[in-house]
């Protein structure tokens, strides 16, 4: 299982896309605290339709949190400021995903903390600042469940 973790998201729209994405392709969807918006937010609910019920949807208080509850095999952190082209990256049942938040990204205490080659980017155009994170989290996931042969979760 794949897992998808929005660090601080502030956009309900994009959020309820990411919930309709991970209901669709089977991965869990870790949303860390504080959120920019209310679970019941309208906006929310009309972006991800009737999908809440069929996501896996879990609030954690802070990354470290996710991290102690989790375990997950490894972080690939999804970022602008990343020097490793998501593409060669060879993705493995378990590793979380990380999006930063939609006007600031990730914060650098995190994309340092992590191996360069655990920063992914997504190649843009020149002088393109960013892609709308809903459209990064599935660029990236699609490429990671593509490389497990699109295997569901048990």
């Amino acid at each position: 299982m794949l897992h998808i973790v929005l660090y601080e998201p502030e956009i309900p729209p994009n959020t309820g896309n990411i919930i309709r994405l991970c209901a669709n392709s089977g991965a869990t969807l870790h949303l860390i605290e504080p959120l920019g918006f209310e679970l019941n937010d309208k906006q929310l609910k009309r972006a991800g339709l009737d999908y809440h019920v069929l996501a896996q949807v879990k609030i954690h208080a802070s990354l470290e949190q996710f991290q102690t509850a989790i375990n997950p095999k490894r972080i690939i952190a999804c970022s602008t400021k990343g020097t490793t082209n998501y593409s060669i990256i060879k993705f493995q049942e378990d590793d979380a995903l990380l999006f930063g938040p939609e006007t600031r990204g990730l914060p650098a205490e995190i994309l340092n903390s992590l191996p360069k080659e655990q920063v992914a980017r997504i190649p843009m155009a020149p002088h393109s600042r960013s892609l709308n994170l809903s459209n990064s989290v599935a660029i990236i996931l699609y490429e990671a469940w593509r490389q497990l042969d699109f295997r569901q979760p048990l």
